[in-house]
């Protein structure tokens, strides 16, 4: 695992990139929550997302949206943190090219992730708790070969019936799992989180 540059639309972006134990079977590209609230890669929940996917067999790489730990730049509103996922994408397209990739986010993150997917035909879209309350102008259903979105039942910042209503106008709906007594960030709860996702999982 090793912190790596990677040129963005803004300046350096910050990201750490750490392969899996075996064989690699695709890249993960994992974003984190919103900057202007302690967002960042180190995010505890980023954190179990990425060491999941390496379980799972894939390259994770996690990075810092601009204005961000050492990424340049200033936040920008969402429109250009998905040009920063972009980027990343890219450079990790650039240095595994022969891996599917795996799209993820959390909250903020969340919402940048669907935007992208849409461009980048993620294998594996994963979302956790995406800010759509916060967001309410979200892309229609995004082209991915899988869309996993897992909510925490009791999330007080995004509320499981703002994801309901999300998914509900969804003409291909993502597979939703709840995770009971789970809050926003999951606290206690992150190895259900971890469940959720090697459940949901695509098949090797």
């Amino acid at each position: 695992m090793s912190f790596v540059s990677v040129a963005g639309p803004a300046g350096n972006l910050q990201a750490l990139a750490q392969p899996p134990s075996g064989s690699a079977r695709a890249v993960a590209v994992v974003c984190h929550p919103h900057p202007l609230h302690g967002g960042t890669l180190s995010n505890k929940v980023v954190h179990q997302l990425a060491r999941t996917f390496n379980e799972l067999g894939a390259v994770s790489v996690r990075f810092n949206f601009r204005g961000v730990g050492d990424s340049e730049g200033v936040f920008d509103e969402g429109r250009g943190e998905l040009d920063d996922l972009l980027a990343v994408v890219a450079w990790a397209r650039g240095q595994w090219p022969d891996l599917p990739l795996w799209l993820a986010g959390f909250s903020f993150g969340g919402f940048i992730a669907i935007k992208a997917a849409s461009e980048l035909e993620p294998q594996w879209l994963v979302t956790v708790a995406q800010a759509v309350n916060y967001f309410p102008a979200h892309p229609a259903t995004p082209r991915t070969s899988a869309w996993t979105l897992i909510q925490g039942m009791d999330d007080d910042i995004v509320p499981v019936a703002a994801i309901q209503a999300f998914v509900a106008g969804l003409a291909q709906p993502p597979v939703v799992d709840f995770v009971a007594a789970a809050g926003h960030f999951f606290h206690g709860r992150l190895n259900d989180l971890k469940q959720a996702l090697l459940d949901s999982a695509p098949p090797t």
